[in-house]
Formats: C-alpha cells, sequence, structure tokens
C-alpha cells in the first residue's frame, strides 16, 4: 500500500454543503482511485461553490497535506456560481492542459455538451490538481478517460519515474 499515491477529493456543491443532496460524484471518485490501486483517498469534504474557500483547501491540501492528486468535482460549468477553475488557475504553479483537453474530447464523443465544461488540470508544487464534472456520470467517463495515464504523470512528477519514452531499437 506504500507504493501508492495519496489523494483527496473535493466535492463543490451548494446544496450538498447545505446536506440538501447527497454528495454521489466524491464517492465514486474515491471507489475509482482506490479499485485501480492507484491511490489512497486520505480526505474527502464537500464545500460550497466559493472561490476563497477552494482556493484555502486547495493550497492547504497541496502545500501542507503531502497529497499527490486533488480531483475536484463540481463547479465546471457555464452556471453563474461555477468559479472551480478559476479558483484552481489562481492556485497554480503549472498548467497541465493535455489532461483536461483530453477529458473534454473524449467526453464529446458522448455528448455535444462537453464544450460547455470549463475544467482544468494544474500543478501546484508537487500536487496534481484536476477538476472533474459535478455529474456522477461525467465523473465516471472523464476520469476512465484519464486514469490509464494517471498514474504515469504522477510518477513523472513525484520522481518515481524518470523517463517518459524510450529509444526503439
Amino acid at each position: 500500500m506504500d507504493n501508492l499515491f495519496k489523494a483527496a477529493v473535493i466535492t463543490l456543491s451548494d446544496k450538498g454543503a447545505a446536506g440538501k443532496r447527497a454528495d454521489e460524484s466524491g464517492p465514486l471518485i474515491k471507489k475509482m482511485l482506490e479499485d485501480c490501486n492507484l491511490c489512497t483517498v486520505e480526505e474527502m469534504m464537500i464545500i460550497p461553490d466559493e472561490p476563497e474557500q477552494l482556493k484555502g483547501n486547495l493550497i492547504r491540501m497541496s502545500d501542507g497535506s503531502g497529497y499527490d492528486l486533488i480531483l475536484t468535482t463540481g463547479g465546471t460549468g457555464l452556471s453563474p456560481r461555477d468559479f472551480t477553475p478559476e479558483a484552481t488557475l489562481e492556485v497554480a504553479d503549472k498548467n497541465v492542459p493535455g489532461i483536461a483537453e483530453y477529458m473534454r474530447f473524449r467526453s464529446f464523443e458522448i455528448t455535444d455538451k462537453a464544450m460547455l465544461s470549463r475544467g482544468v488540470s494544474v500543478m501546484r508544487k508537487n500536487t496534481l490538481i484536476i477538476n472533474l464534472p459535478g455529474s456522477p456520470k461525467a465523473v465516471q467517463e472523464n476520469l476512465g478517460f484519464i486514469l490509464p495515464a494517471l498514474r504515469h504523470g504522477l510518477e513523472i512528477m513525484t520522481g518515481r519515474a524518470s523517463e517518459c519514452g524510450h529509444s526503439a531499437k
């Protein structure tokens, strides 16, 4: 188990934080990460769609808690209260656009509504932060798309692997 990465999950939902809606996406993310033996999810929380609260938690989790991966769910659409991408970009050290681009690309094969997703993927220090959509169906699809490459990305980021490719002979 000690070779697994450490992860945290943040669900952004005004109704969920107020106890008016059950969080299905956060537990689904935890299950998917643990079922594929990629991460142990050590912290989960539901917070309202408040950018300052999200930024504070992302900073605390990446700077102080030693998480390799933080996945957010919710707040990535066009609603006036959807600020997840902006808050995530404000705490980022590096942009990792390929992850979010790939999720949108693959999602577009399922629904044309994928173009409305504004989720981002970034690094803060040695933590990869990825915004996932809010619905359980979209979480399952999008996380499923990126899981095969996520292990290698985390290995490179944390220094557990040193090369991305090899030369053919």
